[in-house]
């Protein structure tokens, strides 16, 4: 199988993250792993991660209230907000740190999502830019282990695509 593309690119002036990974799969079937709830929950955290929603909306206006859970059953809470959709091209989002009601951890960093759908040939390049308030902010993910948790997650993605493949 050949390497799939993976590009993580910090950019510390405008406080940004790019994220490009090449999936072997048609645009709609990854645009359906990214926006309906019962294949989220199977591929939205790194292993050994698992990913359960509490309640989930893709609209505008609409939201996805999810957990990551690790291995010993604690959950790491996340709530993310839809905008700007655009079916199989692109969405929008706001994104952030919660607990288990929804209420937002203010102390961690918040960020706004771009994420595009494209065409290679038969497969899919998704691009995410993700947007954070400051320099500080952006450190921060990165050093929480941004990095090796999306490429980890995104194998995830590359197994289930698989899997529906069949």
């Amino acid at each position: 199988m050949k390497k799939l593309q993976f590009d993580f690119l910090p950019d510390k002036e405008n406080n940004t993250l790019t994220i490009k990974r090449e999936f072997a799969a048609e645009r709609q079937l990854v645009w359906d792993c990214y926006t309906k709830e019962e294949l989220l929950n199977q591929w939205f955290a790194p292993k050994p991660f698992t990913t359960k929603t509490k309640s989930m909306e893709f609209k505008n206006g609409g939201h996805w209230h999810y957990a990551m859970v690790d291995p010993e059953g604690n959950e790491h809470w996340g709530y993310t907000e839809y905008y700007d959709i655009d079916p199989i091209d692109h969405y929008r989002t706001s994104d952030a740190f919660c607990d288990s009601e929804g209420t937002i951890n203010q102390d961690l960093p918040k960020a706004k999502w771009y994420v595009a759908f494209n065409d290679k040939g038969e497969n899919t390049i998704v691009t995410t830019v993700v947007t954070y308030n400051s320099l500080n902010d952006l450190e921060t993910i990165i050093n929480m282990g941004m990095r090796e948790g999306m490429m980890a997650t995104l194998e995830k993605l590359d197994e289930l695509l698989v899997s529906l493949k069949k």
